[in-house]
């Protein structure tokens, strides 16, 4: 009788002619993610089993498969071979000590000598025998013995679906290029994003000296809870400093956010080029903040030359979001009160619906191919 974890995936049984593809590439990040533990990854009928690992370390292996995007569920459960001895003695392992219980037999060897109701009739009946605690109701059962009776001569018994993460796995629908912040929602996003297959890369801007070092820290923290979920990034940390004191000397103070973010947004897309990024992602909302306004999201966008920019979060409240920063691990991170570069030479009244020609107006007073040189000349790449 062998400990293994049955794991099952999600859209991919979707994809036809393609899913062999889909399926490599989700193998290959169940080994990266499971990278350092010993184990041995089978794949048998259109799912996965980990096999020969430690016991010791089966809560480490849930934890990290809980972010394997592709998962739909998994298992814990007990192979035997296909005889019924053997897997009533997993059957009585997995069983619960006393209340309602069904058996539930799924018999995908057809040379097995009894049928799926036959097995449970005979597991079932054995196990009330056995145990006068026990009592049957297959319509409300507090718990299930489920039998997977396989091809292969080996039998799976357990009694729990434990839920993944769904969504496709990642590196099946390209690269993206996510702004990064040092707040709530940005993390989300790249989270979202992730989970429909893409890879991503991260952006910070930072303003050192007038942001600290542990604002620069507190990003690379949060790249790190994505690269759980995406089984490794990048991020390219960008000075604006510069920029920002052009920004405050030249030109309307009110402006300085919206002419700040659309010199992130150029250099952002210059960067997803280099990294070789297939669009750009935000974590705006529509409304939350002043630069997130229907005007000031055209203004930004209208400096992107090139690719598309995804903004999964724009019809989400705060609430939710903090919800899912909650999920995946970021909030903790996200509200540790560091600044970012946003916050330097703020206004008192920043334009909330910029005017795209007062904007021009007021960037025609920069030298913009130059700040932006500048800030490509100093930038710096992490491997998380």
């Amino acid at each position: 009788m062998e400990k293994v974890i049955i794991i099952r995936y999600s859209e991919i049984h979707l994809k036809g002619k393609n899913r062999g593809y889909f399926e490599r590439v989700f193998a290959v990040n169940i080994e990266k993610t499971l990278k350092g533990l010993r184990h041995e990854t089978h794949r048998q009928s259109g799912r996965y089993l980990i096999e020969n690992f430690d016991e010791c370390e089966t809560q480490t292996i849930l934890e990290r498969l809980k972010r394997v995007f592709g998962i739909h569920t998994y298992s814990i459960a007990l192979k035997v071979d296909s005889e019924i001895d053997k897997i009533y003695a997993a059957a009585q392992e997995v069983c619960g000590s006393a209340g309602k219980f069904k058996v539930d037999t799924h018999r995908a060897d057809k040379k097995f000598p009894l049928n799926s109701m036959q097995i449970s009739a005979e597991i079932g009946g054995r196990l009330l025998n056995n145990n006068h605690t026990l009592s049957v109701d297959v319509r409300n059962p507090d718990f299930i013995v489920r039998i997977d009776v396989r091809e292969n001569g080996t039998t799976l018994v357990f009694n729990e679906f434990l839920k993944g993460a769904g969504g496709m796995p990642v590196g099946t629908s390209g690269k993206g290029m996510l702004l990064i912040s040092g707040g709530i929602d940005s993390p989300v996003a790249g989270h979202m994003i992730a989970k429909r297959g893409m890879n991503i890369d991260c952006i910070h801007f930072h303003s050192y000296p007038y942001t600290n070092m542990q604002a620069r820290d507190k990003v690379i923290d949060l790249a790190g809870v994505l690269a759980k979920y995406t089984c490794g990034t990048k991020l390219c940390i960008v000075s604006v400093t510069h920029i920002q004191e052009e920004i405050h000397a030249k030109c309307n103070g009110d402006y300085m956010v919206t002419l700040l973010r659309r010199f992130m947004m150029r250099i952002a897309e210059r960067v997803a080029a280099k990294c070789g990024a297939q669009c750009l992602i935000t974590g705006e909302s529509l409304g939350q903040v002043a630069s997130q306004t229907v005007e000031g999201i055209t203004s930004s966008n209208s400096v992107v030359e090139k690719l598309p920019v995804l903004r999964p979060l724009c019809g989400f409240d705060k609430d939710e979001i903090i919800e899912r920063s909650r999920e995946i691990g970021a909030y903790d991170i996200s509200i540790q009160p560091y600044e970012d570069c946003c916050t330097v030479f703020l206004p008192k009244h920043p334009v909330i619906k910029p005017d795209l020609s007062d904007v021009l107006k007021e960037e025609a007073k920069l030298d913009v191919e130059k700040l932006i040189c500048e800030a490509m000349d100093a930038l710096e790449i992490i491997k998380l």
